[in-house]
């Protein structure tokens, strides 16, 4: 953190050489993770899932591979800033993925853009980012709203034979262009942009330069903090009906946030089908909750607390022991905890009566769940608790979600059981977090 000294002199100096070296300055900033009078903040990030699915979440084909073409990845932000930063990953990859040129701009309509700001790394409008590892820009004097949506363009010169780093189910619908039309990322009409997808490829997070003690918090989990509501009772396909509604428990939670005037960033680490303890099985869920969680948690920009939803699949898929996963919850605290942060656990939401992760398949995972609740509810070591079970379980049969708050596949909650999740979380426990 700066210190200023109260000479007025010294103060217009300090200003001027600001002023002079701003971008470099900030770049400083952003690096150092601190909290002085400016500093970097987590606005956007989804957490990369996989490079081997390849139909997005809604059952659309995914390119398997690109050849001088335009992708065109439409994210909403949480957080409003003047000067931001994009990240860009390819951890999934198995070869380098270059990108020629990369622009930033408003949406208008579908992939119709505003403008196009060009985004710079290292000074270069390129950069070719390696397998299994990420990249972040240059800092962008760029103006981005809470819950304006962005078209983040990405020219991929050349062939790129290869698995596409992506967030499986974005729940927003993103565009590229057909093969061998070269680069577009300044074209503000989106009419090329004939690809269609809801998945994100390759971009992973935004960053907006922040002031005082704005930071962040990350929602961590699986499909249910990803914001999964299913078409019908098998779970998969995702409903294309909630697509560009942002209507994510974590979405709804940052509005509640921004009513309240608490300058908190709401950062969304779900992954469909993820479990704490186990990687995700073919090729679905990512990497463990527990592996992942410093790369898609405590790396964030500005981060806070982290508040963990997780477990629903260890119970269904792996059919893990109460015990087990107990034990999983208490490494994370204390990774968590590690970095010097706060962490919220909420309990784990019904499912008996669903087809998927319900007591059909795995017929002790209500009564494990409801071990793991009693033990959530009672702990002390983590530093609260947001009992979502409670929000939105029947309360005539508490092993299912209350009808009006379930998906079709009585697993997921629809928009309105989001919603009831994001209420129940006590707003003064996120705020008396502090900036890190």
């Amino acid at each position: 953190m700066r210190t200023y000294k109260s000479n007025s002199i010294l103060r217009a100096v300090a200003a001027l050489s600001i002023a002079a070296t701003f971008l470099n300055t900030n770049a400083e900033a952003a690096t150092s993770g601190g909290c002085g009078f400016q500093h970097w903040v987590a606005s956007w990030a989804a957490s990369p899932s996989d490079s081997s699915v390849p139909l997005d979440a809604t059952g659309v084909l995914i390119p398997s591979a690109l050849n001088e073409e335009t992708l065109r990845m439409v994210i909403t932000p949480h957080l409003s800033g003047s000067t931001v930063r994009v990240h860009l990953t390819n951890r999934f990859g198995n070869g380098p993925a270059k990108f020629g040129a990369v622009t930033l701009g408003l949406q208008t309509s579908g992939a119709s853009i505003a403008s196009a700001k060009p985004v710079t790394f290292n000074g270069s409008s390129s950069v070719t980012v390696q397998a299994g590892q990420d990249v972040v820009s240059d800092p962008v004097a760029f103006n981005v709203t809470a819950f304006t949506p962005l078209a983040v363009s990405m020219y991929m010169p050349g062939l790129l034979q290869g698995p596409i780093t992506k967030h499986w189910n974005a729940n927003a619908t993103s565009y590229y262009s057909l093969p061998l039309t070269f680069n577009l990322t300044k074209q503000t009409n989106g009419g090329a942009f004939i690809g269609r997808s809801t998945s994100w490829f390759y971009v992973d997070g935004l960053d907006v330069l922040a002031g005082g003690q704005t930071r962040s918090v990350v929602a961590f989990g699986d499909s249910i903090t990803d914001g999964w509501v299913a078409a019908n009772a098998l779970s998969i396909p995702a409903s294309a009906a909630v697509d560009d509604l942002n209507g994510r428990y974590p979405d709804d939670l940052q509005r509640r946030l921004n009513d309240a005037g608490i300058p908190i960033s709401v950062i969304n680490a779900g992954i469909g089908s993820n479990q704490l303890l186990a990687a995700g099985t073919a090729g679905i869920g990512g990497p463990s909750g527990l592996s992942r969680l410093s790369a898609d948690a405590l790396s964030q920009a500005g981060v806070s607390g982290v508040l963990l939803l997780e477990g629903i699949n260890d119970l269904g898929i792996s059919q893990v022991t109460a015990e087990q996963l107990i034990d999983g919850y208490k490494q994370f605290i204390a990774q968590v905890h590690a970095a010097g942060l706060p962490v919220w656990l909420g309990t784990i939401t019904p499912a008996s009566n669903a087809l998927v992760d319900g007591v059909l398949i795995a017929p002790q995972s209500d009564s494990y769940r409801q071990q793991i609740n009693t033990w959530i509810r009672s702990q002390t070591v983590a530093d609260g608790v947001v009992d979502f079970d409670a929000a939105i379980r029947d309360p005539s049969n508490p092993s299912t979600l209350l009808s009006v708050y379930a998906g079709p596949d009585n697993l997921h909650p629809n928009l309105a059981g989001y919603s009831k999740m994001a209420a129940a979380v006590n707003l003064g426990m996120l705020a008396a977090t502090a900036c890190h």
